[in-house]
């Protein structure tokens, strides 16, 4: 009986984890794998040398957009608009207040702290990507 009890426990350990490990799945825009590594303090990135800055990299679905919160902290949000990503004119902009991020098509706006919608006609939040950073490498991945 206590093999079959750590049998079962195990499995479903095992299911935890692996669901775990695949990320979330957002509402509307699909996955894809993301996985690289960049370093901030490069001059190709260099607007992600201070707290506040963004940069526009190649990955996700339609691009994603990095910012950096504080020293140890970034976000990587994808370029895709939970509302119409499958228009090709639309794409994710950081607004000039740097705190904003809008859709150049449907003039949906998002927090960029935390990807969350404040003004529609989106419904749904940005799509996010994990960050690790250990001070001088920032992985993105999902």
């Amino acid at each position: 009986m206590l093999q079959k009890g750590k049998f079962i426990l195990a499995l479903l350990l095992s299911v935890v984890l692996l669901s775990a490990c695949n990320g979330y799945e957002h509402e509307t825009i699909p996955n894809v794998k993301v996985n690289f590594t960049i370093y901030p303090d490069s001059p190709n990135y260099a607007n992600l040398n201070f707290i506040g800055g963004h940069e526009y990299v190649t990955g996700g679905v339609q691009g994603i957009i990095i910012y950096r919160v504080d020293q140890y902290t970034f976000v990587a949000y994808d370029r895709a608009c939970p509302y119409d990503w499958e228009e090709h004119d639309s794409w994710l902009w950081v607004d000039n207040s740097g705190i904003l991020i809008t859709d150049s098509l449907c003039g949906s706006v998002f927090n960029i702290l935390d990807g969350s919608v404040i003004k529609g006609p989106s419904k749904y939040n940005l799509k996010f990507y994990k960050t690790m950073y250990d001070g001088r490498r920032l992985r993105v991945y999902n």
